[in-house]
């Protein structure tokens, strides 16, 4: 009589082999999957700043952007680039993933950004007119040059005919002097061919001439000297204008080679820094 192997039996052998194996390999996979997923938020959890962290370095870099100082003219550039970095900060610090503005720290933000923008503009459009400004203290300059070259010619012109109105004057005056010398020399006498009253005669004929003579001269140098102040009078009167005129463009191109935008930009990041700090006190104060 025969035997016969059991059927099955190797089968049922090989399949408990084959659940255990995937039993442990579906442990092997889960315990994996939670050490990835361990790994995933462990390092978020170092790599993400404190909110005082963020705070601290953007107030720092607000802070250097506020004591920035731009050396040489223009400065429309400068403001320009000063306002793109000022944005770049306030971008970079509400993108981060700690960080959460609120309704106050949007409002606060968007004035101030508004009002340095405001201010800027007004700058750009100040030292984009400093071409006609330059133009026209070049007119003015040329107004005066006109004007103290043609008080000069005209000067020259006065003085010269004083100086032979005077001349002219002075030389009758001194013809008469030199006449009356003159006859106080002739001698008189009954055997003389001048008697002693024709002399007397003369002497007051001449005299009366000279004093006429010095008289004339005396008026004529008060003529002279009241044109002299009339010609200088209308020389300041056309001068003084374009004088002063000439002042106030040569001021107003001085000061726009100084960077007077200092103030205004130190307080536009004194206000971003306390408005980042007010956020800050708000959320600690909520998560508290």
């Amino acid at each position: 009589m025969g035997y016969q192997s059991r059927g099955g039996g190797s089968p049922r052998g090989s399949g408990r082999g084959r659940g255990i194996q995937h039993g442990k390999k579906a442990k092997a996979k889960a315990k994996e999957q939670k050490r990835q997923n361990m790994g995933n938020f462990a390092p978020q959890e170092n790599v993400l700043p404190a909110l005082e962290e963020i705070a601290n370095r953007t107030c720092a870099t607000l802070n250097n952007l506020g004591n920035q100082r731009f050396p040489l003219a223009p400065f429309s550039g400068h403001l320009n680039r000063w306002l793109v970095n000022l944005k770049d900060v306030l971008s970079e610090f509400e993108s981060s993933p700690v960080i959460t503005t609120d309704d106050q720290f949007q409002k606060e933000r968007l004035q101030v950004i508004s009002d340095v923008e405001v201010d800027f503009a007004r700058r750009r459009d100040k030292e984009a007119s400093l071409s006609g400004i330059v133009k026209s203290l070049s007119e003015n300059r040329a107004v005066l040059e006109e004007i103290e070259e043609n008080y000069a010619m005209t000067k020259r012109e006065f003085e010269g005919r004083k100086e032979a109105e005077i001349k002219r004057h002075s030389a009758n005056v001194a013809d008469i002097k030199e006449e009356l010398n003159k006859i106080a020399e002739i001698k008189t006498g009954i055997f003389r061919r001048v008697s002693k009253e024709t002399k007397t005669q003369k002497e007051a004929e001449a005299t009366q001439r000279l004093h006429a003579a010095e008289n004339e001269l005396a008026s004529t140098e008060q003529q002279f000297f009241a044109e002299q102040e009339e010609l200088h009078k209308k020389y300041e009167e056309n001068k003084q204008p374009i004088t002063k005129q000439i002042q106030t463009l040569e001021k107003e191109i001085e000061s726009q080679e100084v960077d007077d935008s200092v103030e205004i930009r130190r307080v536009v990041c004194e206000s971003l820094v306390n408005a980042v700090n007010s956020l800050i006190q708000r959320k600690n104060s909520s998560s508290a």
